[in-house]
């Protein structure tokens, strides 16, 4: 793992433990085994890394997905596998999901950070509502967005009360 791809494992790992400002480049350079200035060789600045990390971020949820199409023509049904990415943060990993929780704080993030995130949920909802409509769905679109506000909603409040047996409840 190359030093760049380290300290944007460790900044998610913050982040998803605990928000944006949950870590800083002088944390993140110890835990690495770096100086504080060589973060700045990879990362002008926080705005950077957190762009870079929430549009790595969706890129590697919506590769883990697949295509809708496909997954329901290999007999699997779409909206579970999207189910399943957010049961495992949630009980295997521990963690919120990246961007809702970055989502919740878009009012204080940079702006090239809040357009990743923006990314994230836009790119969300395109894939869930083609999902909901290989599903037969008659209205995708709602769909798509009570999808992945029930799941984001769940998650959190599974986390708030120490409890995963809410997420299950909720996506019973």
């Amino acid at each position: 793992m190359s030093k760049k791809e380290a300290l944007l494992k460790a900044a998610e790992n913050k982040v998803r433990l605990g928000g944006y400002s949950n870590f800083s480049f002088r944390e993140l350079a110890s835990e690495v085994g770096i100086k504080s200035a060589s973060v700045h060789y990879h990362f002008a600045t926080k705005a950077d890394l957190g762009a870079e990390l929430a549009h790595q971020y969706t890129n590697s949820f919506l590769a883990a997905l697949g295509e809708p199409s496909e997954l329901k023509a290999s007999g699997k049904n779409p909206i579970d596998v999207y189910t399943q990415l957010f049961r495992r943060a949630l009980v295997t990993d521990k963690k919120m999901c990246l961007c809702g929780l970055l989502g919740a704080e878009s009012d204080s993030l940079p702006d090239k950070v809040r357009l990743e995130v923006k990314r994230f949920f836009n790119q969300n909802l395109t894939w869930l509502s083609a999902a909901h409509l290989t599903n037969g769905e008659p209205n995708p679109a709602q769909a798509a967005i009570q999808t992945v506000s029930l799941l984001e909603g769940a998650m959190m409040i599974s986390k708030t009360l120490d409890d995963n047996s809410y997420f299950e409840l909720a996506t019973q």
